[in-house]
């Protein structure tokens, strides 16, 4: 999915970013069982640089 915005890469300057994951889920701290949510990575089309991270599941971490 490709991202266009006007905010700028504060690395490279570019304008166009992309959104992304990884494999590994995010997990709340002592809960080695819970399965977790995944993040959520913008990035720089241009460069690479990483300019957001977040959860995608955030109401996975209430009531702990």
């Amino acid at each position: 999915m490709e991202l266009s915005s006007k905010n700028e890469c504060p690395k490279c300057n570019g304008n166009k970013f992309a959104e992304g994951t990884d494999f590994m889920n995010i997990r709340p701290l002592g809960k080695k069982m819970s399965v977790g949510t995944g993040k959520i990575y913008t990035f720089c089309l241009n460069c690479g640089e990483v300019i957001s991270t977040r959860v995608e599941n955030p109401e996975k971490f209430k009531d702990l």
